[in-house]
């Protein structure tokens, strides 16, 4: 392998397999963030015009972290836009444009003053869960009531997924952006959210296997809504208890919301809620 290519851009650097021209985004103002560690085949931006930031996604380059052809990565953003476009809504980062530049794809999404909640490039495991200036170790250390919030951001998300035809792909703590100045719970990444009905072709389905059901590593399994609950009762264990481990010691909220959240993730499908909407509205139920 030859050695990685050095790119400076304004205020960042970055390292690429292949050189790429990345001048276009001067155009756009002054970039001052990438995001350049995701092996989606992605890399990000944030730049800044004046008083106003943006977030642009892009494919087309060959990052390091990204093992797969450019092309397939262009591809997938492309189909990504409908998708953000179908499930606008006030918890999802808003696209504002979206065009063919350099061989590649970009999305020009407002930009949102959140942190992610697994930052692996900064905070890897275990200094994501002990290191006091991990956003996630922070998260974890607001109010119940606070992350109850969030909570309810992501799951009221869902049901309006739900209500769309969709189904959830991928969905883990890496899709969630937290502004801990107003409080405000954010997604960032839904580029593989299918449309239902979907099937699993893959046998072990893109995404974090902390937050994935049994079906979602079953070759030909049905990828649903009840699919979708065990993601939900997951994310509930990884905000306000021991996330893989779901003994009710670790739980920080009430019995009844534990009840609520341990129904979800039953490994057996026909034990779980039959819906998000029916989840969300037991969840509720139960605060």
């Amino acid at each position: 392998m030859n050695d990685p290519i050095m790119v400076n851009l304004d205020q960042v650097s970055f390292q690429l397999k292949k050189n790429k021209n990345f001048e276009w985004l001067k155009e756009m103002g002054t970039v001052f963030r990438v995001f350049d560690k995701q092996d989606s085949g992605n890399i990000s931006f944030g730049i800044q015009q004046g008083g106003t930031k943006k977030f642009v996604k892009y494919a087309g380059a060959q990052t390091l972290e990204y093992s797969g052809d450019p092309r397939e990565a262009v591809i997938r953003l492309k189909q990504a836009v409908p998708i953000y476009k179908d499930l606008s809504h006030e918890h999802v980062i808003r696209l504002t444009d979206h065009y063919e530049i350099e061989d590649g794809y970009a999305l020009v999404f407002e930009w949102f003053n959140g942190e992610c909640l697994h930052p692996h490039w900064s905070f890897p495991p275990p200094a994501k869960y002990n290191d006091p200036r991990s956003p996630f170790y922070r998260h974890r250390q607001l109010p119940i009531e606070l992350r109850l919030q969030s909570l309810n951001s992501l799951f009221s998300f869902h049901v309006n997924v739900e209500k769309k035809g969709y189904v959830a792909i991928d969905f883990y703590d890496g899709s969630i952006l937290y502004d801990f100045h107003s409080n405000t719970t954010k997604i960032c990444d839904i580029d593989v959210y299918q449309k239902k009905p979907f099937i699993n072709e893959m046998g072990r389905l893109w995404g974090s296997s902390r937050f994935m059901s049994p079906e979602e590593f079953e070759l030909g399994a049905t990828i649903d809504e009840i699919t979708n609950v065990f993601n939900m009762g997951a994310m509930a264990f990884s905000l306000i208890g021991g996330e893989l481990d779901r003994s009710f010691s670790k739980w920080e909220g009430s019995l009844d919301l534990y009840d609520v959240a341990l129904r979800a993730v039953r490994p057996n499908r026909d034990d779980r809620y039959k819906s998000v909407a029916q989840f969300f509205n037991e969840w509720c139920n139960a605060q």
